[in-house]
């Protein structure tokens, strides 16, 4: 099996996790839960299960002191912004509003590679995410329901973590070429963890434990070690092998993962839009998953 099936395997597992987590975390979210405790939880839970696999691991490597800074941007915008804008938006938005928003994120990728680091955006590339976010939106406009109330601040705030997001993904790309994925992790989570500390301290703070049903208790785990130990883990990797658009393009099995999940458990049969917009997202997968192109230094 080859570095980059397997980079491909690990992107594409984390979106499932990320697909099927908007249901599960609504189970103690926002009832037993609050969002910005809920962040706090789940940042510091894995921050200390990145630091026990890298000490055991051994794989541990001084930082330079210049890097620091970089590290602490990594944390800002791939943890603490990203994580809270998106709770936070969703709860002051309608559910399809931020669903077609983060379709935004692989173009937002694109755009901040190709400034950072010199990504081309290649015609294959731009036909790609248009295929993608085509059959993305189909899924999501045919598929889900509309809850919550659409507002301009909670679209700004989706928008904002997806912008977020995209600038973590292109940044953390140079860093994973200097130290090891687990040390690039384990500082993101560092930083990220103490950027989150005054915005979930007092959630946390007001947390009944003893109302926890069982449900509740399995919610909890599975957003704290799937959703982010897990898929963060399974994104590195295959950020470490992959460019950042690439990565960020599977952002659009997440609609197809929940609509897939729905039909399965509704025992609802698959229509030719549905099965039509899959195609669409798997021809966006093969079109933008080509080779990495950069733009010639100038001399």
């Amino acid at each position: 099996m080859s570095t980059r099936f397997r980079s491909h395997a690990a992107i594409f597992a984390a979106n499932l996790i990320y697909g099927a987590n908007f249901s599960i975390a609504k189970i103690a979210m926002p009832h037993y839960i609050r969002p910005a405790g809920f962040i706090l939880l789940r940042v510091g839970f894995a921050l200390l299960l990145f630091r026990i696999v890298e000490w055991a691991t051994r794989t541990g490597s001084p930082v330079e002191r210049k890097d620091h800074w970089r590290f602490f941007l990594l944390g800002l915008f791939g943890v603490a912004i990203n994580q809270s804008l998106f709770f936070e938006g969703l709860s002051r938005t309608s559910n399809i509003n931020a669903a077609l928003i983060m379709t935004t994120t692989p173009i937002l990728v694109m755009i901040a590679a190709s400034l950072i680091i010199g990504e081309r955006i290649t015609t294959r590339r731009v036909v790609g995410v248009a295929s993608g976010i085509t059959g993305a939106a189909g899924l999501i406009l045919l598929g889900v329901k509309a809850s919550g109330n659409a507002s301009w601040l909670g679209d700004t705030m989706v928008f904002t973590n997806a912008v977020s997001y995209a600038i973590y993904m292109v940044m953390a790309k140079p860093m994973m070429r200097k130290y090891h994925p687990w040390a690039v992790i384990r500082w993101t989570f560092f930083y990220g963890f103490l950027l989150v500390i005054p915005l979930g301290l007092k959630d946390v703070a007001s947390i009944e434990w003893s109302t926890f049903t069982t449900p509740v208790w399995l919610s909890t785990v599975y957003v704290i070690l799937f959703t982010t130990f897990f898929a963060y883990l399974l994104n590195t990797y295959g950020l470490q092998h992959l460019s950042p658009s690439v990565v960020s393009f599977y952002i659009y099995f997440q609609p197809l993962f929940a609509t897939g999940i729905s039909l399965l458990i509704a025992q609802e049969t698959v229509s030719w839009i549905q099965a039509g917009a899959c195609v669409l997202i798997f021809l966006g997968v093969y079109l933008v998953a080509g080779p990495v192109r950069r733009k010639p230094e100038v001399a």
